[in-house]
């Protein structure tokens, strides 16, 4: 379909494939596939195509409701999970060392890539990972509850530039209804990360399955007591982790300091990691993000004494 749409515009303008191809710039053979529907463009490409063409954004707005996964291809052992996530109404996850496949930016899965000699084979890898983005991303997507250890935001991937587009990438979709992005921070007393990244899979008819890979393989569970482990150590290590504003906050000070530094930010220490925390607090406060909380509190300060427990005065009598 998409193919057939970018051929009527082009005849429209009386250019032949070639001819575009020069104005993208790319080669001909990839406007040729792309008409045939034997290759599946990048969005790039099409908002190119929308500019040269002069379609008002037809193309663009088209790329972004086709369903592309079925045009991509997945290493053997992942196949599975790739088919779970295209059915899945609820996927929680804790991740460690690496951004989560869903979170990651496009420059970011390219850097996770770029050691791969043929730039087209980048390209297909890359593009087989944000397919699987797309149904959490849109309007009405299944639930996605997503904790990052610190990890994650501390390994430079790519470089600080990178990075902090994907400190930014991590805000921009936190703001969905349907997705939470947490972060279990370094530095946390008594908070019990799991041994490994996790995902627990709810499926349409209530199937529900642990994931975890290792190097190059998947590992699948439905043991309902398995499942139930593994999902009530998650549900206490996202208890302690910090919130979902907090995290927030805590993703826009690396996103700063990529930005300022272009390295990655230092570990800290125990003094430097509290100082941080009391200013994310202020920050929440500035934002009203707690001022329910603090309402529920003014109260409680009412009634006591700054030096000690009040008394009522005896007042004499007229």
């Amino acid at each position: 379909m998409f193919g057939e749409v970018l051929k009527h515009f082009r005849e429209a303008s009386g250019l032949t494939q070639e001819a575009l191809a020069l104005k993208i710039p790319c080669d001909r053979s990839q406007v040729a596939r792309v008409e045939a529907g034997t290759r599946v463009p990048g969005e790039a490409f099409a908002k190119q195509c929308d500019e040269i063409l002069r379609t008002g954004g037809v193309l663009e707005r088209l790329w972004g409701r086709i369903d592309w996964y079925p045009e991509v291809q997945h290493p053997d052992w992942f196949e599975r999970r790739a088919k779970m996530d295209a059915v899945a109404v609820a996927l929680r996850q804790y991740q460690a060392q690496v951004m989560p496949v869903l979170l990651q930016s496009k420059d970011y899965a390219w850097g996770l890539f770029s050691d791969l000699a043929s730039s087209e084979r980048t390209e297909e890898r890359v593009r087989a990972r944000l397919s699987r983005q797309g149904r959490f991303l849109e309007e009405g997507g299944p639930l996605y509850v997503a904790v990052l250890d610190e990890s994650c935001l501390r390994n430079v991937v790519g470089s600080a530039a990178v990075m902090r587009g994907q400190c930014a990438h991590l805000l921009d979709v936190g703001r969905r209804p349907n997705i939470r992005i947490q972060v279990a921070p370094a530095h946390r007393p008594g908070l019990i990360r799991p041994k490994t990244s996790m995902t627990l899979i709810t499926l349409p008819k209530g199937e529900q399955w642990v994931y975890s890979e290792s190097l190059d393989r998947g590992h699948f569970n439905d043991d309902p007591a398995v499942f139930s482990h593994h999902s009530q150590t998650y549900d206490v290590l996202r208890a302690d982790a910090l919130s979902a504003p907090e995290s927030a906050a805590l993703i826009g000070d690396f996103m700063e300091r990529y930005g300022d530094h272009g390295q990655a930010p230092a570990e800290r220490s125990d003094m430097e990691q509290e100082q941080l925390q009391r200013q994310q607090r202020r920050r929440l406060h500035r934002s009203g993000a707690h001022l329910d909380e603090e309402q529920l509190q003014r109260p409680r300060r009412r009634g006591l004494h700054r030096s000690g427990p009040r008394y009522p005065r005896l007042r004499p009598r007229s």
